[in-house]
């Protein structure tokens, strides 16, 4: 790639630490799995018809408005940005959010000559500007790509802030591309972008955040049939058909396994709750996340990134996500940042260790020479 993610080559170099608040998609999830006698020659051109109704069934779309994938979310994002991309030659402009999730922001700069950003500021609760986008908005932009619940606040964007971009996307004829892998989280709170708009709504998604689902690697996107038609098409002249063990797996865990996961899922809420307490009596100002189980937190430093990988691994063996990686603009300079995503992903909710976690993050935060001490305005938003 000519443009890796400096935050995942980070991710994947953190020294084995004991308080690892990085993670944003829960883990753990064990479920005995009894698929039969199964035909494991077995694949599909246009993925697994009964995998294919249950997922249709979850988001009330038809089944061939689903694509599904072996390659999960990101997988998903790379297939989809490429095709649209070597679809249309003469849309060579696309539109992300800022701030947003890195690796995205380098999918699409990877296949379109031309990135614009859409701010979503923070004194506006990093809500979607629908007249700044369509100042950015041109008949060149091939599509717009949004996160939804937003990577990295948690800003919800409801149904009518969603039309309110397919109005302008109508206007300019380009895709919006929603990465809403956190809304499966609470799939109540958050609309498809695809239930807004069936023409222009891509969405992307996967159970491996919610559901602690990361191995099995299924990746789901809802879109227009013939847009669906030709990503497995795609995927024929790329890796070949589907398999179909992953889909097997899925299905039956969609078809059986349902409260077993929703069981799961909902072990961290109390995990949250003594978070946000936790947050709150240290007045550390944090983006109310009603999705989700991380914490867009500003820190008393100036830095985090230094402060993260100079005094919190290598002292207190501690981490968490240093803002800096979800402020690029285009290129790849650092900028200094008193943001860092604190995420509760790898915690263990049936033992001791968030207070354990908590207590060597203060630690780390205390000590630092760069520490400025408490704000008195740092408080939750409400």
């Amino acid at each position: 790639m000519k443009h890796p993610s400096s935050y995942l080559d980070w991710y994947i170099h953190v020294p084995k630490i004991r308080h690892d608040l990085r993670s944003s998609g829960i883990a753990d999830f064990k479920y005995n799995i009894n698929l039969g006698e199964t035909d494991l020659s077995i694949n599909y051109t246009h993925g697994n018809p009964e995998t294919a109704r249950l997922l249709a069934q979850r988001y009330n779309v038809r089944a061939e408005n689903v694509f599904i994938s072996s390659e999960g979310a990101s997988g998903q994002n790379a297939r989809i940005i490429r095709h649209l991309a070597e679809g249309n030659r003469k849309k060579n402009e696309a539109i992300v959010e800022y701030p947003t999730y890195e690796p995205l922001l380098r999918l699409v700069q990877e296949y379109f000559p031309h990135v614009k950003r859409l701010e979503r500021k923070e004194k506006e609760d990093y809500g979607l500007d629908v007249d700044a986008l369509r100042r950015l908005a041109s008949e060149k932009t091939a599509l717009l790509v949004l996160t939804n619940p937003h990577a990295p606040s948690g800003a919800i964007s409801n149904a009518n802030d969603l039309k309110e971009v397919m109005t302008v996307a109508r206007e300019c004829g380009f895709y919006v591309f929603c990465d809403e892998i956190y809304a499966e989280f609470d799939r109540d709170t958050v609309p498809t972008a695809f239930s807004v708009d069936r023409e222009s709504g891509i969405v992307t998604t996967s159970f491996s955040k919610a559901y602690g689902l990361g191995g099995l690697k299924l990746g789901i996107a809802l879109a227009d049939r013939e847009l669906v038609d030709g990503l497995y098409t795609d995927v024929l002249n790329t890796v070949g058909n589907s398999p179909n063990i992953v889909q097997l797996i899925a299905s039956e865990l969609l078809a059986k396994g349902k409260q077993s996961l929703e069981t799961h899922k909902q072990k961290w809420t109390f995990l949250k709750k003594l978070t946000e307490e936790w947050l709150n009596e240290k007045n550390l100002e944090y983006f109310p996340n009603r999705v989700g189980v991380t914490y867009w937190a500003r820190l008393p430093i100036r830095d985090t990134y230094k402060w993260v990988n100079e005094h919190a691994i290598p002292r207190y063996s501690v981490a968490v996500v240093p803002g800096t990686f979800f402020l690029f603009k285009n290129g790849y300079k650092l900028s200094k940042s008193d943001r860092v995503r604190l995420s509760l992903g790898n915690i263990n909710p049936n033992g001791p260790s968030l207070t354990d976690d908590l207590e060597a993050f203060e630690k780390a935060l205390n000590t630092y020479k760069g520490f400025e001490g408490r704000r008195s305005c740092m408080s939750a938003k409400e």
